[in-house]
């Protein structure tokens, strides 16, 4: 039930998105030839106004009436300069389109995101509700599973992977829990939590590269090298937030790139993915790190 109802606000924060302003009729006679719509009913105006009420709490995207218009979506262009909510939006409206277009479903090619559409919905839905979930969780440096009540703070999409960031109860430390074939189980429960007033969930990772957080290392500023004709890979797709060139200390071989964030592990794992196209200069440490990343994948070839 939770993931048909997730659907159902998909589809009608798409409709209303699309058409940029559109009357109840309309959105009806839209339900009523939608693939979602499996009785082939009407939408009762009660049900209506229950969707737009759970879409603001669930994803914070406000659906008004202009009388002369229609329903619309408030502050679009607010939505549309927060990369979150843009990226939310496409997602949702290509979610959409396939479920409106399933015959075309072998031309359209994603990559797997494992469990997202098994678990996203009942954390959404507790999130919203502000309910502990019970999880069942095996990991990877674990060799049994184990079972515990959480607190669902936010979540995550990084590299393929959905993750939920929570705090178990007894603990103090927010930690991540990825949602592919590591959680077994989750369910919701009938415990009320309240989120903090100040936790704020892009602050949180604003100065982190994925989703290794609340570690010992601390942000600082980080120069690479990049090679010219990569740069416009960087240019079109920064690697965080606090991407930025500085020119007076590149030339027209390759191209100096500062940021300013935690040098973590999976940061430092993606520049080793671009090979000898990217050069690390500074911080010292964190060059030596990577250095001894290069030496070691020599190693295993007999270098």
């Amino acid at each position: 039930m939770a993931k048909n109802y997730f659907d159902r606000y998909v589809w009608l924060i798409e409709t209303i998105n699309h058409h940029g302003h559109i009357s109840f009729e309309d959105i009806d006679r839209a339900w009523i030839y939608s693939s979602l719509n499996k009785e082939g009913g009407k939408l009762p105006q009660r049900t209506f106004f229950n969707h737009i009420d759970a879409i603001f709490d669930t994803f914070g995207i406000e659906i008004k009436c202009d009388r002369s218009l229609g329903y619309y979506i408030a502050n679009s262009e607010d939505l549309q300069a927060d990369g979150i909510r843009q990226w939310l939006l496409e997602s949702l409206s290509m979610n959409n389109l396939l479920n409106e277009t399933k015959d075309m479903r072998d031309r359209i090619l994603f990559e797997t995101i494992p469990s997202s559409q098994k678990w996203l919905p009942v954390i959404v839905n507790a999130m919203r509700d502000g309910k502990i979930i019970e999880m069942t969780y095996q990991s990877f440096k674990r060799d049994e599973p184990y079972t515990f009540q959480s607190k669902p703070y936010c979540l995550k999409l990084f590299k393929q992977r959905w993750y939920m960031l929570a705090k178990s109860e007894g603990k103090d430390e927010l930690r991540i829990y990825a949602l592919d074939e590591r959680m077994l189980n989750i369910v919701q429960t009938n415990r009320n939590y309240k989120l903090p007033a100040k936790f704020n969930a892009e602050e949180y990772f604003a100065e982190y590269f994925g989703v290794i957080v609340g570690t010992d290392w601390k942000p600082q500023e980080i120069k690479i090298q990049v090679v010219n004709d990569q740069v416009k890979y960087f240019d079109t797709l920064p690697l965080h937030d606090s991407q930025r060139k500085v020119p007076e200390e590149s030339n027209d071989q390759y191209t100096v790139f500062r940021y300013h964030l935690a040098p973590t592990d999976d940061f430092r794992q993606e520049l080793l993915r671009y090979g000898p196209d990217v050069t690390v200069l500074s911080p010292a440490d964190f060059r030596e790190e990577v250095m001894n990343d290069v030496r070691n994948m020599a190693a295993n070839y007999g270098l």
